[in-house]
């Protein structure tokens, strides 16, 4: 029996590439039943890169494990009308669907509500008025790639941009999905009624911006540039042990600070250093304007000892620190990333084999953790929910089958 802390929710999704794949990923996680409706083919991401030698898209196994797949050609009126009662299927925990496509045809929220008046829609789209966007188109309008990269990119202009690998504003938002949509089905369950949230990417990112005060810094006319691999605001860079190991020191915190400064031995060099510039290192916007003298007498302390010798002293001293790796190291070397951290697994991916999986971050008290699984085989789940929750008979499945409206796994 499933006893996880979304046991008994069904959330029907929708969905492609990152954002909404990864929110319905997280209720499934923690214990929801979250039923993908796919095309008979495969989604636009069923495909997508990296994929294994066989073309199996290991990024869409990675965001669409522990759910099911129904597959539906949603092209024809048939298609379109099961789709529709599997998201209005009865349930007090039920009628809530998760999508990142427009809201029309059958994914109509007006069309659905009709079915059913208490559902709970949550829609993810590009920008507000509805206009795709994805991240890497987002980011850019936020600045974000000028302040990445070398220090005088503010000046070479866009020829110099760095865009990030990790999209950011699809996690953020994907995250934000599975906390909307819980907090509607909240409203729900208080006041019996329906809900369309909308959540746009856009409008995710220039929240965030606001947040951490790149908004109001501009406002106020500062502006901001980039500054290469320095911790903005305090003291942090990237450094070279002798044997070739690059690391990453932060003192963003006064004990974190004082915790470098103990393990280098360099009390007496920061406090020649603090009369000479007339400063007080205590102050992390200080550190930051000392950035370049700080990075000499640490760069210097590090480039002296070998990668051992460092990390036994940063050790020794608490001090806030990491090791540069490639994600081959990762997964080779640290134990983080491997059977000794429990919320990773091993599973059997069809098509690709056994490796380790990630389950949920989150750990809830006295409460069971669900199982991670396998993402789905497409279409794997297909006569299983038409026949249990819809009631077809196998009958009809195998004519919906020949006529092309549904796949059978």
């Amino acid at each position: 029996m499933n006893s996880a802390i979304l046991a008994g929710m069904r959330v029907v999704e929708a969905s492609a590439f990152v954002a909404a794949p990864l929110g319905g990923m997280t209720l499934a996680q923690m214990g929801a039943e979250v039923i993908r409706i796919d095309p008979l083919q495969g989604g636009l991401d069923y495909r997508r890169w990296p994929v294994t030698a066989e073309n199996v898209s290991l990024f869409w196994c990675g965001l669409n494990k522990s759910k099911r797949s129904v597959a539906l050609n949603t092209s024809t009126p048939e298609g379109r009308e099961l789709a529709q009662a599997i998201v209005c299927a009865p349930g007090d925990d039920a009628g809530i669907l998760l999508t990142n496509f427009p809201p029309r045809g059958w994914l109509s929220y007006e069309s659905l509500a009709a079915r059913r008046p208490d559902l709970i829609q949550f829609t993810i789209q590009g920008d507000r008025n509805g206009a795709s966007a994805v991240d890497y188109t987002v980011n850019p309008r936020m600045g974000l790639p000028l302040l990445t990269g070398p220090q005088d990119i503010g000046q070479q202009g866009a020829a110099h941009v760095v865009n990030h690998v990790l999209p950011a504003w699809d996690l953020v938002t994907g995250q934000m999905a599975a906390t909307g949509l819980l907090a509607a089905e909240r409203h729900r369950s208080r006041t019996g009624a329906g809900q369309h949230v909308k959540l746009a990417l856009e409008d995710v990112a220039l929240a965030v911006m606001g947040h951490l005060g790149f908004i109001a810094e501009a406002q106020l006319g500062f502006r901001r540039e980039g500054c290469g691999n320095y911790l903005y605001g305090a003291f942090g860079r990237d450094f070279l042990c002798s044997d070739g190991v690059r690391i990453m020191v932060v003192a963003l915190t006064l004990k974190q600070w004082r915790s470098l400064r103990d393990a280098m031995e360099l009390k007496e060099a920061i406090a020649t250093l603090e009369a000479t510039l007339g400063l007080s290192l205590d102050d992390e916007g200080n550190r930051f304007c000392a950035r370049e003298e700080l990075a000499r007498l640490v760069a210097c302390w590090v480039g002296a000892r070998t990668f051992a010798e460092v990390q036994k002293a940063l050790d020794l001293h608490g001090v806030c620190w990491g090791k540069y790796q490639s994600v081959s190291e990762l997964v080779a070397c640290d134990p983080a990333c491997s059977f000794a951290n429990p919320m990773f697994s091993e599973i059997e991916q069809p098509g690709v084999g056994s490796y380790l999986a990630p389950g949920h971050p989150l750990e809830f008290l006295g409460v069971e953790s669900s199982a991670t699984t396998a993402a789905p085989r497409l279409g794997q789940h297909t006569e299983e929910v038409l026949s249990g929750l819809l009631g077809l008979p196998s009958a009809e499945l195998a004519l919906l089958h020949d006529r092309g409206v549904v796949k059978l796994s």
